[in-house]
């Protein structure tokens, strides 16, 4: 029986394809395939697989088929001939060609025939390989290409069938085609190893000593670290050399073909041949012995000389060297400075020189020593320090107009850092010597980049006399994580640099001739990195130094010309010791034409543009626009378990508490029932840690800040949360810096703040993932969702602003372009999406535990479970001991503290529908979707909603007066629109008016900010609720305006929308706070949150009102109204009394008072803040009351009391139909009272009481709401005797009524005693109507002599009030509203 995901054909398998099948058949897919391998076939029929007697038969049944082509012959034979795979395959089905052999052209000729027998299917081309990076080590890599339609139908197929799957949408041979770039690569870098060993032996290191060094250095690559140990012993024969020559010969017709200048692949190619052609018959055919005598290099003796181990050999020098007092430092650029402010730290004296004043200045400032030249830094020192940027420069220092040398006293050490040739050093060497003054020098270049300089964690390569290094080992130790000792005197650092200049540079010139020959392929080239990067072409310089190119982006980490110096050293060096290197000479010359193009003082990536001019091709590869849908259905399945009741549990063992420090106020806006702070005192951290919360927030707001500014803000918030923990009995935390999910804001300099404080981390945790706004991580690229798509955070309107842009969407890019390549991309740690879903929690703790001390690490995400997942395997981690610094947006903090998400607070949930002023929304964002969400707001709420736009030119750039002005203008503005109770907005012009400088931008925010708070501190009138919307907005308005010092994070008033409840200290206790992102939602979403937060025409809708009272057991007053003076009465009563209440027009009140008077009570029932609506009474015309349901009123009483049972249920039953269609209650009348009401009278014998049995029948026929029933009740004036009701039957009838989910209406109620109303009450009455007292008592008031009109008013008005208090109060409506 065939599986419900479907039968998947396999024509032939392989290592590869048996695999892939294996992967299928677990996935729950049935698998058929033709084998002529009988134990091979043996096996995958043991895992559950179907034999196939035909490769025609594979095809039968299968919604995809897989044919495996080991070479273009077999394409005739095993899919094209009669019998053969593509004549049994479905209609719709797809057909994926599996092939590591054939080229491009021969795929696309397959294509041809496919399409030409079978238009309906869908073909596309798969090239499998196994991964080679760390991630993808052995996992299967699939690279597919085709029809968009074809590639997304095969997607879920080859998803299941491997760990890692690329697509390129259009022509097929993508694979075939990244193999050539990828053969090109290997060749290279084949080439240059050997060079590289070569001239090291030359120059007398071990070949495992500079394997060893280098491999763990810039000049490593998969080649390198893999192939030259077998390479060193032999192994690699005389096959793999001819397999070597033939590949690169294809690559090379390739690029013939194209008119592509493959230059140092073609010398890589003669190489090898030459190498070829040193091999005889008979002989060791062995790639060493060639190397050996293509480049007159003996590499097997060296390898014979006793080798040593560089780094035990530091230890033991270190261990016994000499004490330093006093450094003198030359050379304080990005690298120097990092370097001697290391070693202050180290408490070393260190006095700086550089010839840029400016840098002096800050060595000043962070309490170093200045000298005026290198000779007054030189004098009364132990150790001289020199970091220039070439020979020139450091022998000016030291022999110059007040060189060093002059001042050095006797028995100084000199340390010879900059990159220079190993025959400078030996010459500089002797020069000392002959000074006569005991001078040592130690050569000691140094690796590994400014942010490693900065923490004195660089590679040091040293070499020297024993003594020189022993008089230096306290200082080089101080600066090195890895300390190696070369021994063969001073030079012979000089020389393992050199060697792995030699090898960083051919890297990243041949990253430049891959990249552009994939583009002149018509490859997308950023897909193409990424599937370099994890196979055998990659190099430590190729994944460093792409993303440059990709991007565009040749800011000078390293400038172009430091290579054409350094591979200049290297063809010095070359010449002098008689080694050819051809492809490191080739290297040059292209630095050389980089340089001599315009582009030295760019970055070194910057040599692809020598390839780009010549060919025209472009390498930059912008990020595509991906379908969100298609993107997120490619990922693997979310991890099974949901990991939140694990968090739970896990903190609960845990006593760490979550210390988020917040950016601005949005960062709350996935959390609720957890307190926000305003203010960091010791003391009121203190008392958070007393209550050992699992989580508490600070609000900083550092990112209205100057970096500076936010820098010391966070070192005094780390350093009171130190204080305060350490005053607190077993009180630990976690630091999250929670930042913009469209990753604005001050980063590193927060995370460098923090951790200068709390100590270095294990990590930095980067994770920008916010569903509710839209933010995914895939692949460690960072997107931002628009509508359908998903678009790369560097080319969104974020990425512009003015303060914080940036161009990177590459998260690992992103932080060494935010760091300023202190951090280097290639340094930067990934948890994919693969790992947290496949691996789960464990695999996320052993990855974060594996993680290099000071690490960065990012976080890829596409849904919450993924960053539960993560969150679940960092606690694991942090219970192990570890220490993260997360930088994160607001996802991750619910995910890490357990927070379930609730649905969104309305007003009714916390208890301000009652409330009458307006709403405040502010708003001062200035991000373009804010200003579409302003003008939306503005049309759909353009009736309830006043706004008041103040001019961000007078408040910025105006002048005192104008600023002043413009703020009362205002705050009295909205105090009026308040007072009214309108909704108000008051937002600021939407023109951007920025300053020339990222700063003067900020001091411009500032001031507009500024003056938003002055507004709202001006505004006398309490809103209902206050809206702030944008991070800076909302973060002054709370603690400047308002003066919050502690709030509660209720929980989101929609979807990434935090809404807060203002503490007893603020200037509104209580208030809601919503806190409005600028950057969460739709254009629609800010007009749809204001509309659900408008206040509402009536609290209480009038079967609401009956509910309440059926549910509390009390009965509600429906008061007859013909006059202002009535309805005031009526209203000012309920709000006195806190009732609810009901507004009733009689027929012939509405024909005297007309619409006037219906909309006086609506618009009396809509402004009180109590629940009031508004009844039609005694609808005895059906004219009148078709009329009637047109008016606005909230319910009606169809009377048909006066008419036949049968025509009172057609009368009813018509106008409950139309009442209900408009959602108004219905209420009629089963019975007839007798009375006299608004001239309407019933004699007592038209009168009749409620028929039990007839009431089930009208209720079920009409549909009504309630029910005025008779029970002797009478309309008017009861007689002398008193009122005779029949209790039992209305007992009976609420009974019945109870069941249909009818309320029981009671007229008449005026004159029933007290006793009697309550016993109503018990028995189920739920509304009583009051006219005869209430009228009574007006014209009795009219009965006193007024002075004017308007005291007759407010007599007649209080007198009614009077009764209709007492009413209330009766009914037991009183305190119920």
């Amino acid at each position: 029986m065939a599986s419900s995901l479907g039968v998947v054909g396999f024509v032939g398998l392989n290592e590869f394809s048996f695999e892939m099948a294996t992967k299928l058949l677990q996935a729950g897919y049935q698998v058929q395939a033709f084998e002529t391998n009988e134990p091979l076939l043996n096996e995958f029929l043991t895992l559950g697989g179907l034999r196939c007697a035909t490769p025609l038969d594979t095809g039968k049944d299968a919604v995809a088929l897989v044919v495996f082509i080991s070479n273009a012959d077999q394409i005739d034979d095993v899919i094209l001939a009669n019998n053969g795979a593509l004549e049994g395959l479905q209609k719709d089905a797809v057909f994926i060609l599996q092939s590591s052999t054939l080229l491009p052209s021969d795929i696309k000729r397959l294509e041809k025939c496919f399409t030409d027998k079978n238009e309906a299917a869908y073909f596309v081309d798969a090239y499998i390989v196994k991964g080679v990076s760390e991630e993808l080590n052995g996992k299967i890599m699939i690279t597919s290409s085709g029809r968009s339609d074809a590639t997304a139908r095969a997607q879920p197929f080859l998803s299941a069938m491997c760990e890692k799957l690329y697509t390129f949408e259009g022509e097929v041979g993508a694979g075939s085609k990244i193999n050539l770039v990828n053969e090109l690569l290997e060749g290279i870098h084949l080439v240059a190893s050997m060079e590289a060993m070569s001239l090291g032996s030359k120059a007398g290191i071990h070949p495992l000593i500079i394997y060893d060094i280098i491999s763990n250095a810039a000049g490593n690559s998969w080649v390198f670290k893999n192939q030259v140990p077998q390479f060193l012993q032999g192994i690699t024969k005389q096959h793999y050399l001819n397999t070597s020559i033939q590949k690169l010969g294809t690559v090379l017709d390739q690029a013939k073909s194209l008119t592509f200048p493959a230059l140092l692949l073609s010398v890589a190619h003669q190489q090898l041949i030459l190498g070829s052609s040193h091999i005889g018959e008979g002989e060791d055919a062995s790639l060493i012995k060639a190397c050996e005598r293509m480049m007159g290099v003996n590499i097997s003796a060296a390898m014979n000389v006793e080798s040593y181990n560089p780094e035990q050999l530091a230890s033991q020098i270190t261990s016994s060297a000499d004490s330093v007092n006093r450094i003198g430092f030359i050379g304080l650029g990005a690298m120097g400075f990092g370097m001697a402010s290391h070693l202050l730290k180290s408490n070393f004296s260190v006095i700086g020189f550089d010839v840029y004043k400016p840098t002096q200045t800050r060595f000043s400032d962070i309490g170093g020593l200045i000298g005026n030249s290198p000779a007054e830094v030189s004098k009364d020192v132990d150790v001289l320090v020199i970091m220039v940027t070439n020979e020139s420069q450091a022998e000016n220092a030291l022999f110059g107009d007040s060189g060093a040398i002059s001042a050095l006293p006797a028995g100084a050490s000199i340390i010879l850092s900059s990159t220079v040739s190993p025959g400078f050093v030996s010459q500089l060497e002797r020069r000392l010597l002959n000074e006569g003054k005991d001078l040592k020098l130690v050569d000691a270049p140094v690796s590994g980049g400014v942010k490693k300089a900065s923490l004195g964690t660089l590679t040091i390569i040293a070499s020297g006399a024993d003594e020189a290094l022993k008089s230096t080992g306290l200082v080089l130790s101080a600066l090195s994580e890895k300390l190696y000792v070369i021994k063969g005197g001073c030079g012979a650092g000089s020389v393992v640099k050199m060697v792995n200049q030699l090898l960083a540079g051919v890297h990243i010139a041949s990253a430049a001739e891959a990249m552009a020959f994939g583009a002149q392929l018509g490859l997308n080239t950023r897909i193409l990195f990424d599937v370099i990067t994890n196979r055998r072409g990659t190099s430590w310089m190729f994944e460093n130094r792409v993303p440059h190119m990709l991007d565009n982006d040749y800011t000078p980490y390293s400038a172009l010309d430091i290579f054409v110096k350094d591979l200049g050293i290297v063809s010095r060096e070359c010449s002098s010791r008689r080694v050819p290197l051809h492809i490191s000479t080739v290297a040059h010359q292209l630095f050389l034409l980089g340089s001599a193009g315009g582009w030295g003082r760019q970055d070194d990536a910057g040599v692809v543009k020598v390839y780009e001019t010549i060919t025209g091709v472009k390498v930059e590869g912008k990020l595509p626009l991906l379908k969100k849908e298609t993107v997120l259905a490619s990922l693997p399945s979310e991890w099974p378990v949901d990991p939140i009741n694990d968090i739970q549990t896990l903190n609960q063992n845990s006593s760490k508490t979550l210390v988020v420090l917040d950016d601005d106020p949005t960062g709350t806006q996935t959390v609720h029932d957890i307190e926000v702070l305003t203010e960091w005192t010791v003391n009121s951290l203190t008392e958070q840690f007393k209550k050992a919360p699992k989580c508490f927030f600070i609000l900083t707001n550092s990112r209205a800040l100057s970096p500076e500014k936010a820098t010391e803000l966070i070192k005094d918030i780390c350093q009171n949360l130190q204080a305060a923990a350490d005053s607190v009995k077993n009180a630990d935390y976690t630091v999250v810096l929670r930042g913009d999910s469209t990753l604005r804001g001050h980063f590193p300099e927060e995370a460098d703040a923090a951790s200068s404080v709390l100590g270095e981390m294990d990590a930095w945790i980067i994770c920008p993932f916010f569903l509710q706004g839209g933010r995914y991580t895939i692949g460690d690229i960072h997107y931002v969702a628009d509508s359908d798509k998903l678009v790369p955070a560097g080319d969104t309107e974020f990425a512009k602003d003015a303060s914080f842009g940036y161009k990177s969407s590459n998260l690992r890019e992103w932080v060494e372009e935010k760091t300023g390549g202190r951090v280097p991309a290639s340094s930067v740690a990934s948890i994919s999406i693969q790992l947290l879903r496949k691996g789960g929690p464990e695999a996320v703790c052993e990855r974060l535990c594996s993680l290099e001390k000071g690490s960065t690490c990012i976080v890829n995400a596409a849904s919450d479970r993924d960053v539960a997942v993560f969150a679940a395997g960092m606690i694991k981690a942090e219970m192990k001991g570890k220490r993260y610094l997360c930088r994160t947006a607001a996802s991750f903090v619910s995910s890490r503290v357990g927070i379930v998400s609730k649905a969104p607070i309305l007003p009714k949930d916390i208890g301000i529908n009652k409330q009458r002023n307006g709403g405040l929304i502010v708003v001062g964002s200035y991000v373009p979707k804010t200003t579409k969400q302003v003008e939306e707001l503005k049309l759909q709420c353009d009736q309830s909603l006043r706004s008041i736009e103040v001019s961000v030119a007078k408040l910025a750039m105006g002048s005192t007066e104008e600023r002043a002005e413009e703020i009362i203008r205002a705050a009295e503005m909205a105090d009026a629109y308040l007072r009214c109770r309108k909704d108000t907005l008051i937002m600021t012009s939407r023109e951007l008016i920025t300053g020339k400088t990222s700063s003067e931008s900020l001091e411009i925010n500032f001031k507009v900010s500024s003056a938003l708070v002055e507004i709202v501190r001006k505004i006398t009138i309490k809103p209902r609720y206050i809206l702030a919307k944008g991070g800076i907005t909302s973060s002054d308005i709370a603690t400047k305006a308002l003066e919050v010092k502690c709030a509660k994070i209720v929980g989101q008033a929609m979807a990434g929308v935090p809404l807060w409840q203002l503490g007893p200290e603020s200037r509104h206790p209580g208030v809601p706070y919503i806190v409005f992102p600028g950057n969460v939602g739709d254009s629609n979403a800010v007009a749809e949150l204001v509309k659900s937060w408008a206040r509402p025409a009536r609290l209480s809708s009038a079967k609401e009102l009956l509910l309440s009272a059926e549910e509390g057991g009390y009965a509600i007053g429906a008061f007859n109204v013909y006059n202002l003076e009535g309805v005031e009465a009526v209203v000012s009563a309920a709000e006195e009394e806190q009732s609810p209440a009901i507004l009733q027009i009689h027929p012939s009140s509405l024909k005297q008072g007309g619409i006037p008077l219906v909309a006086c009570c609506i618009a009396a029932a809509e402004q009180a803040s109590v629940p009031i609506t508004v009844h039609f009474d005694h609808g005895t015309s059906k004219e009148d009351l078709v009329d009637a349901l047109e008016l606005g009123f909230d319910s009606v009483m169809v009377d048909g009391s006066h008419l036949s049972f049968k025509d009172n249920i057609s009368y009813t039953k018509f106008i409950s139909l139309l009442a209900h269609t408009k959602g108004m209650l219905v209420e009629a009348e089963l019975g007839r009272l007798s009375g006299t009401e608004d001239d309407l009278t019933v004699e007592d014998y038209e009168a009749k009481l409620t028929d039990i049995n007839q009431a089930q029948e009208f209720i079920d026929e009409t549909g009504i709401d309630s029910l005025a029933v008779c029970i002797g009740n009478v309309h008017g004036k009861y007689p002398a005797s008193g009122p005779s009701l029949k209790l039992d039957l209305l007992k009976d009838l609420h009974t019945l009524c109870s069941k249909k989910g009818v309320f029981v209406v009671l007229h008449g109620a005026s004159g029933l005693s007290e006793e009697l109303i309550k016993e109503c009450t018990e028995r189920g009455v739920r509304k009583f109507n009051v006219n005869t007292e209430v009228r009574k008592a007006y014209m009795d008031s009219l009965g006193s002599p007024k002075k004017d009109l308007v005291h007759v008013m407010a007599s007649a008005k209080e007198a009614m009030k009077s009764v209709i208090a007492e009413k209330m109060h009766l009914f037991g409506s009183a305190g119920k509203a």
